[in-house]
């Protein structure tokens, strides 16, 4: 089943049954499919990276069960979405991203691996359109 949700420029994570008109108050617009993970993942991933409520994106990581170990899976099937080749570890203070690709290694650190990869979503300047 096909749900959506926006992030309202307050910070706000609003979902809608149907999909909301595109308007000056909507940063980006997701689809959420509740047979596919992925779309959740990405989903906690983008909103968090583009300044969402923290609280509201966490409560939804444990609503739909996106645990750190779950995220092995996710960046096996991630895509294009963050290019290049993806490792999670964890360590002492949390989680950290490793990125390899053409142009270097980038180690990002997070408490979960929803942070971490938020982390890196941000410092690739990947700000989406409206709408997924």
């Amino acid at each position: 089943m096909e749900h959506y949700y926006y992030l309202h420029t307050n910070g706000s994570l609003i979902h809608k049954r149907f999909r909301p008109d595109p308007s000056d108050f909507i940063i980006k617009i997701w689809k959420l499919d509740t047979e596919d993970r992925k779309s959740g993942w990405i989903l906690c991933i983008e909103a968090l990276a583009l300044g969402a409520n923290k609280e509201r994106v966490m409560e939804l990581k444990e609503k739909w069960g996106l645990t750190n170990e779950d995220a092995q899976e996710f960046i096996k099937r991630a895509g294009s979405f963050i290019p290049g080749r993806l490792e999670i570890d964890k360590t002492g203070a949390g989680w950290r991203v490793t990125r390899e690709y053409i142009g270097g290694t980038q180690h990002i650190y997070g408490p979960t691996v929803l942070e971490a990869l938020a982390k890196l979503v941000r410092k690739r300047g990947n700000r989406g359109g409206k709408t997924t």
